[in-house]
Order: C-alpha cells, then sequence, then structure tokens
C-alpha cells in the first residue's frame, strides 16, 4: 500500500473503542486522523475542508447504535458523488438489516464485527487493492435478497425523516422527494420498486405525480401507494384511478405501515422474479442452436426463437407471429409436392397429444431452397390445458450430404468415380432374376486395357491414375440410359448392356473398344496411345449364373489378349477355347471340394526381429539363424505369417500362384481366407505351447475385405478358442487396401478396436498412392520384396528401402523386409533401420506339423510345391 493510503479517518464517539482502533492502525503504520462524533466526521467533508486540502483515501466508521440524523446524513454524503468510491471500513457490534442495506449497495464498501477488529488492517488493504467502483463481497453478510429501493415523497420534512429512518431500520434503501417535481426527477434517474407518494402536497396532488409515473416508460413499473393522512372516499378513489395500488394512512401504527410495505415488496420481488425466469427462459430460447417453435391448438405461431428464423432464411427482424408454419416453411414434400393438412404429419400434430420424436422432413426457406430437418414435437401444457406445441428442430443437410456421400462410396470406385464392383454384381444379381420372367437377352462386356502396366511403371503411378479417369469417361459417353458401367479393379472395366439384340452386339461391344483407341492420352510433355481387349459374353433366362456369365467374357477378353490385343472377343460354346473356360471351371469345382472337404494345408514362415540376430557373425549358410533362435523359443518374439498350400496329385503341394486367380475370378476368396482363419485360430493354442509369444499373421483377399461377416466371424473364433486377440495380426496388400479403402478402414478400425494387429503388404508397389498410409491404421509395413531383392546392386532400390522404413517409422509404424535371401541384404536393412526380418535366408516356410510339435527346433524341408498342376477337367 503506498503512503497515501495509509492515511485513514476514523469516526468513532466511543473513547474505549477508539483508543483500541488507534493503536492497532498506527502500530501498523496507518497515519489516523480521528473524529470523536459524527458531526465532528461529517465536517472532514465540507466544501471548505476539501479546498483547503483535506483528503482521506480511507473512512473507519463505528455504526451507530441508534438513529441519528447527522449519521443519516454523513452517510447519504459517503454514497453521493465522488466520495462514494472512498473506501469505508464499518464496524458494528450487532449487524442490523440497515447496515446490511447500506453495505450491500455501496461499493469499496466492507463490515466487521468489533470481535474481528484484529482484521481490520487486512480489510482496508482488501478495499484499497478493489478495482474503483467494484463492490466488495462481505462473506460474514450474506444479502441474499432483493433490496427493495423507495422513493418516498412528502413536503414535510419531520414525515420525510421519521419514515425514511424507519423504513431503513427495516432494510430498505430510502430516498426522498419534497413535491411532484423533485419526485418525478429523480424516479426518471434513478431505480425504484416502490414510491409512496402524499396526496395532498402545494404544488400538486399524488394523484398528479401517480399518472406521471404511468405514463412515463421509464417509471410505469414502479409500484404506487398513496400515502395520506385523511380518509377520504374521494382520494382513495383518485388514488386508484390514477395506478396505485395501496393507500396507506399516516395515522395507523408503525407495525401496519411495515406490514403493507412489506407485502408490496413480496410483490415486486415475485414479479421480479417472475421476470426473471422469463428472461432466463427467453435467454434460453435464444442461445440454443436448434431452431424453436411454438404453435397454438389452430396452428399459429406463438413464439419463435431466433436459430429458427436463422434457420429458415428470415430476416432477424421478420415477425413470424400469428402466421401459419405450414403455409410458411413446410408446405410442400422433397419432391417439391404440394402437402395437404391431412397429408402433413406435421399438421396433423399440432394441437393434439401425439408426440413425434427424430421425426425427418423437409422445410422451405424464405428463397425457396430445400432443408433437410429433424423434428421433435410436444404437446404444451398450460394449467394442465393443452395450449398447443412446441415444435424443436434441427439443419440436417450435412448429416444428409454425409450420409449420401457414405452410401456412393459404398457403390462407386473413388478413383473413376465409376459403379465398384459390389455394386455391378448386385446390378448383375438383379438382371438375372429379371431375365427369368423375360425373353429378353442382355450382355456383359468386359475391358481389360492392353499396356496399363507399362504406363504406369514408365510415367508414374499418377499417370496410370489419371489414364484410369480417362478411360472411364470415354466408356461413360457410349452408354445408354439403361446400361451399367463400373471399374472392377486395377486397368479391369465391366458394361452390363440390358436388352440388345445379339445379331449387333458385337458391333455395339466394339464402339466401346474403339472409343479407347480413336484418342490418345497425354501425360508430362508425351502422348501415349491407348487400347483396351473386349471380352463379351450373352446371357437370358437359361444362363447357369453371373459368376459363370462373368468367367466367360473374361476368358474372352483373354483370348482377345492372347490374340494380340486390341480386339473384341464374343463368347461362344463352340469356339476352340471352351477348353480353356473348362480348366477355369475345373479349377472351381476343385477350390470348392478343397473347401468343403479340406484340402488345403498350412504352412508358416517367421518373421524374425533384426534385434534377436547377431550381425557381427552372420552364417553363410540359409536356415542356420533360425536354427539358432528356435533352440530357445521363448528368448524371442517370433510372428509367423500364415501361408497356404493346396494338396495335388501325389503328395505334391500347390502354390496360390496358381490357384488364387481363379479363385478371385469366379469369387471364391472370401471362402478360401475364412477356411484359413477357421483353421489357424482353431491352431493357435497348440502352436503357442512352443511358441509362448508367438503371433500369427494372416493374409486377407480384396474381396474377403467388403464381407459383412468377417469382423464377426473373427470375433467368434477368437472367443471359441480362447484365443488373445493380440496374438493375431491380419496382412492386406498395399493395392487392396487403397482399392477397397472404405472397406479397409472398416475392418482395420473394428478389428484393433477389439485388439487385433494389421500389417500392409507389399508396400512400396503403390508408391504413388503412399499419402494412403496415414489414413490406414495398420501397426507394420511390410517392405516389397522386389525393393529388398534388388537393394545390394541397385542404389535406387536401397535409398527407396530407407525411405519407406523412414516414412513408416515416422508415422509410429514398424518395417518388415520380406524376401531376405543373403547375409549381405540382412546387414543393408539394419543399416537402413528395419525392425523385422522374413526370408529364404532366415529360414524357409514351416510345415503345420512341425511348427506344432514340442522339437520346433528340428528344421523339416518343405513339401516340393507344384507351381502349375495340369489343368482338371
Amino acid at each position: 500500500m503506498s503512503d497515501h493510503n495509509k492515511d485513514i479517518l476514523l469516526i468513532e464517539s466511543s473513547a474505549t473503542q477508539r483508543y483500541l482502533l488507534v493503536k492497532l492502525l498506527r502500530g501498523k503504520g496507518f497515519d489516523v486522523v480521528v473524529a470523536e462524533s459524527f458531526e465532528e466526521g461529517l465536517s472532514f467533508f465540507t466544501e471548505d475542508n476539501r479546498s483547503s486540502g483535506g483528503h482521506h483515501p480511507a473512512v473507519v466508521l463505528g455504526w451507530p447504535a441508534q438513529t441519528l440524523p447527522v449519521a443519516d446524513e454523513l452517510l447519504a454524503l459517503l454514497e453521493s458523488g465522488e466520495l462514494r468510491s472512498v473506501p469505508v471500513l464499518l464496524l458494528s457490534h450487532e449487524p442490523d438489516l440497515a447496515l446490511k442495506s447500506w453495505v450491500a449497495r455501496r461499493p469499496r464498501t466492507a463490515v466487521l464485527e468489533w470481535q474481528n477488529r484484529d482484521s481490520v488492517c487486512e480489510t482496508l488493504e482488501t478495499l484499497h487493492g478493489a478495482q474503483h467502483l467494484a463492490p466488495v463481497t462481505v462473506p460474514s453478510l450474506p444479502f441474499q435478497e432483493q433490496l427493495i429501493r423507495i422513493l418516498l415523497v412528502d413536503d414535510s420534512p419531520s414525515v420525510r425523516t421519521y419514515y425514511r429512518k424507519l423504513l431503513m431500520k427495516h432494510g430498505y434503501h430510502v430516498e426522498v422527494a419534497a413535491n411532484v417535481e423533485e419526485g418525478f426527477s429523480k424516479a426518471e434517474k434513478g431505480r425504484f420498486d416502490i414510491a409512496i407518494i402524499d396526496y395532498f402536497m402545494p404544488d400538486a396532488n399524488g394523484d398528479v405525480l401517480c399518472r406521471r409515473l404511468q405514463d412515463s416508460e421509464n417509471t410505469c413499473d414502479i409500484t404506487i401507494a398513496m400515502f395520506t393522512g385523511t380518509y377520504l372516499d374521494q382520494v382513495i378513489k383518485d388514488a386508484l384511478d390514477a395506478g396505485a395500488t395501496e393507500c396507506m394512512f399516516k395515522n395507523e401504527v408503525d407495525a401496519l405501515f411495515l406490514a403493507r410495505v412489506a407485502a408490496m415488496s413480496r410483490s415486486v420481488r415475485n414479479t421480479t422474479s417472475i421476470d426473471a425466469e422469463r428472461q432466463k427462459l427467453q435467454s434460453i430460447l435464444h442461445s440454443v442452436g436448434d431452431g424453436v417453435y411454438g404453435v397454438d391448438n389452430e396452428g399459429r405461431v406463438t413464439f419463435i426463437n431466433p436459430a429458427a428464423i436463422r434457420i429458415l432464411g428470415y430476416d432477424e427482424e421478420a415477425n413470424l407471429l400469428g402466421a401459419s408454419p405450414s403455409a410458411l416453411f413446410h408446405h410442400s414434400d422433397e419432391h417439391g409436392q404440394s402437402l395437404s393438412a391431412r397429408a402433413c404429419k406435421l399438421q396433423r400434430a399440432y394441437g393434439q397429444s401425439a408426440i413425434l420424436q427424430n421425426w425427418e422432413t423437409v422445410f422451405w426457406s424464405q428463397s425457396g431452397s430445400m432443408i433437410p430437418v429433424e423434428c421433435t414435437v410436444y404437446p404444451m401444457y398450460l394449467d394442465g390445458k393443452q395450449e398447443g406445441s412446441v415444435v424443436a428442430f434441427k439443419d440436417i443437410s450435412e448429416r444428409k450430404s454425409f450420409e449420401e456421400k457414405l452410401r456412393w462410396q459404398a457403390t462407386h470406385d473413388p478413383l473413376t468415380e465409376l459403379f465398384n464392383r459390389r455394386y455391378f454384381e448386385e446390378q448383375m444379381e438383379e438382371e438375372f432374376e429379371r431375365l427369368t420372367r423375360s425373353n429378353e437377352v442382355s450382355a456383359l462386356l468386359y475391358i481389360d486395357l492392353d499396356h496399363f502396366k507399362y504406363i504406369n511403371d514408365t510415367a508414374s503411378h499418377d499417370a496410370g491414375d489419371q489414364l484410369l479417369i480417362q478411360v472411364g469417361q470415354r466408356l461413360r459417353s457410349r452408354l445408354r440410359s439403361t446400361d451399367t458401367l463400373a471399374r472392377l479393379g486395377g486397368d479391369e472395366f465391366a458394361v452390363l448392356l440390358r436388352n440388345v439384340d445379339p445379331q449387333y452386339l458385337e458391333k455395339a461391344a466394339d464402339c466401346f473398344r474403339t472409343i479407347l483407341s480413336d484418342g490418345c492420352f497425354y501425360y508430362g510433355g508425351s502422348n501415349y496411345s491407348v487400347q483396351g481387349s473386349v471380352g463379351v459374353a450373352t446371357f437370358s433366362s437359361n444362363s447357369e449364373s453371373p459368376g459363370d456369365v462373368l468367367a466367360q467374357a473374361d476368358i474372352a477378353c483373354h483370348i482377345a489378349k492372347t490374340a494380340g490385343g486390341n480386339q473384341t472377343q464374343v463368347y461362344v460354346e463352340t469356339s476352340d477355347y471352351r477348353s480353356n473356360m473348362g480348366a477355369d471351371l475345373g479349377w472351381s469345382a476343385r477350390l470348392r471340394e478343397a473347401i468343403e472337404q479340406d484340402h488345403f494345408e498350412l504352412y508358416f514362415h517367421p518373421i524374425v526381429p533384426v534385434s534377436a540376430i547377431d550381425l557381427n557373425s552372420l552364417p553363410s549358410q540359409s536356415g542356420a539363424i533360425w536354427d539358432q533362435i528356435s533352440r530357445d523359443p521363448s528368448r524371442v518374439e517370433v510372428c509367423f505369417e500364415v501361408l497356404l498350400r493346396l494338396k495335388g496329385r501325389e503328395s505334391t503341394l500347390i502354390n496360390p500362384g496358381a490357384f488364387i486367380p481363379t479363385a478371385e475370378r469366379f469369387h471364391l476368396m472370401p471362402d478360401i481366407d475364412f477356411w484359413v482363419l477357421r483353421r489357424a485360430i482353431s491352431r493357435l493354442g497348440a502352436f503357442q505351447k512352443s511358441w509362448k509369444a508367438a503371433t500369427f499373421s494372416i493374409n486377407l483377399a480384396g474381396q474377403t475385405l467388403v464381407k459383412q461377416d468377417l469382423v464377426p466371424l473373427v470375433k467368434e473364433l477368437i472367443e471359441r478358442y480362447e484365443v488373445n486377440p493380440g496374438s493375431l495380426s491380419f496382412e492386406i496388400t498395399e493395392t487392396t487396401a487403397i482399392a477397397n479403402i472404405t472397406a479397409a478402414q472398416r475392418v482395420i478400425n473394428e478389428l484393433t478396436s477389439f485388439g487385433c494387429h494389421f500389417s500392409l503388404d507389399d508396400f512400396g508397389t503403390g508408391f504413388s498412392s503412399f499419402s494412403h498410409l496415414k489414413h490406414l491404421n495398420v501397426d507394420c509395413v511390410k517392405i516389397d520384396g522386389i525393393f529388398v531383392r534388388g537393394m545390394t546392386n541397385d542404389p535406387t532400390d536401397h535409398a527407396m528401402v530407407i525411405s519407406m522404413n523412414d516414412i513408416a517409422h515416422f508415422l509410429g509404424q514398424k518395417t518388415v523386409a520380406e524376401y531376405v535371401e543373403t547375409a549381405d541384404a540382412l546387414r543393408l536393412l539394419a543399416d537402413c533401420g528395419v525392425d523385422l526380418v522374413q526370408g529364404f535366408y532366415i529360414t524357409q516356410p514351416i510345415a503345420e506339423q512341425v511348427a506344432c510339435s514340442q522339437t520346433a527346433s528340428v528344421q523339416l524341408p518343405e513339401t516340393q510345391a507344384q507351381d502349375m498342376p495340369e489343368p482338371v477337367s
């Protein structure tokens, strides 16, 4: 506190209390000026004293035990003008209502009971630190009720003084006026709850002031009581006619006078409480973000909040009260067709006891645009009687747009914006169903771009993406309104031609081929020719299945490509390539049999942490590292990739490269993947008897990702075999993930939340789609083996591995290098910072019976795999 703030004016009439306070204050360094009476204290604030330099930054005042005119004058002075900001500390033996009232309405004021006088210095510090006009809270004297402010107008000074003291003693704030003009002036400038007005006054009677107060916008809310010493019927009538609510008499006892004032005060407080509640509700209604409006039983608007006005596109000043909401904004359906009152569900709910919750409909803005909304309607009751309805609604345009986007993504290819394979297959099913009731013939065109890989690899993957988009646009330009075009995946497209004339089919199909070759593809300053091979298959009510038709068109396309490409080939039953179709169908039957009769076998290829390998003494012999690791299975946490083999003739095994294309063509991959899931998860418990910390990594095909029953099956198998979900990791290829990004994200998110893990396989093959990595919640990235194999001789491959490893680590993902075939490659990978390795240098895939045995350290060679079995007829 500054020296200037150490100046204190102490006003206290008790010599004992004065002595104690002076000693206490001066002991703390305060410069105390003492006034021994209220008269003397009042003199310090006279004009003469202030003009001569008298100034006291703080006042310590002993509250008078009884009402004294000079004390009232001093207190009134401290409430007015510049003295209102002077810090005042009151000391009282027993704080009464008048003291509480004075403290509550004056800023920078505090009160202490005499027994707490030791806190006077700290309280003064607080008062000096308060803002100039910030009121000081007095915790020991809560003043919770609204302070009633009374204007007392009477021409008699003695009456004014007496009743002012009486009212202040009972906790009211009172200001006085001597006549009508002074009373009206104070009422206009101040804020009063009650006006007590003398009826007979020299300049004008009290009823004149009463009328003036009632007529003024600033004072019309004041509760008025007429005050008279004469009981006359005319006086009472004039007072009530002028707007007074009470007539009081001066000859009544004080208790009755105070009771009447208390009754008016209660009425004021009740009114104020109701107004405050109304304002609170109005504030809530205005601040809520959803639209809210009310209607009466006839369906007319009784209230509407700003959010509703804004959503409906009206100006803030628009007055919609009394209007029909049906006529204003819900007169038509989403197609713009007018709705009758009977057809409008919302209109029928008005004035009824019905409740509508989360009902979706459309409103129409003032400008005529449609707004999708979600409504909730409740009946509104007042005093137990229904007085209309309340409607809350919110604009769900964004949600509808998002839902539409999700529906679009579920049926469209995100790159070309054509329909995707899933939607196309559904259309094929529907067309087959339609043809069973028709004599019409429809056709399927299978279109495969020629030399797309060359453009993709030489001009960049971005060029390949742009070419696919352009091809989609060209093919779309040849469609009829009844045809359906889709991208099946990669550079493969399909067209469903409904109701075609077989006589003109080949010519119609060839138009799709020629529109590709008629124009060049320009990218990066170079022109590229675009060509495609087209396979055509017809189907009618006699056809077997959509899968067979797709296979026929696929084989016809394959024959067109084999013949040199840029050709259109129609599948004919008697043609020379029927044997090819037979071979494919034979493979299809064989795979179905393998699924049903368990003609598959599992192999396991270890994925080993680089940290578990002694890089300073790498063996020259392949498999030696695994021999060392397998001697102590508990030392290293190993992940085993689950591989699939098909049992061939004479104990041979067929690698998946021989049968996967047929499985994909006939959409058997989900069934094969499900077989692997059931078999692998059921074996995991036995497997972990030798490898306690082992995990399985299971591959999932793109066709499997879109199956809705994939996630439920995995969860059911985990629970059935009591497997720790953290022991399972699923591998999806980068191209599969990008081609099925929505399905991949859904499956990954659902299974990772369940505790499983995911790896992105063959990473780097789709390098132009590198940005997709951050949108896939995978734990691990498997760097494609083509880079690993070449990195010992090709600096570019080496740099690619470093880049892929660094970016995966930046995103918090581990890295696996596959196809590790030499010690030199392993050293380079360790230098790059790769986390895990897999390949023939570590070990070859291990047969299931060996991996599950207790002697897992004994490495048995894999049964010889037959790359291509003889065709099955």
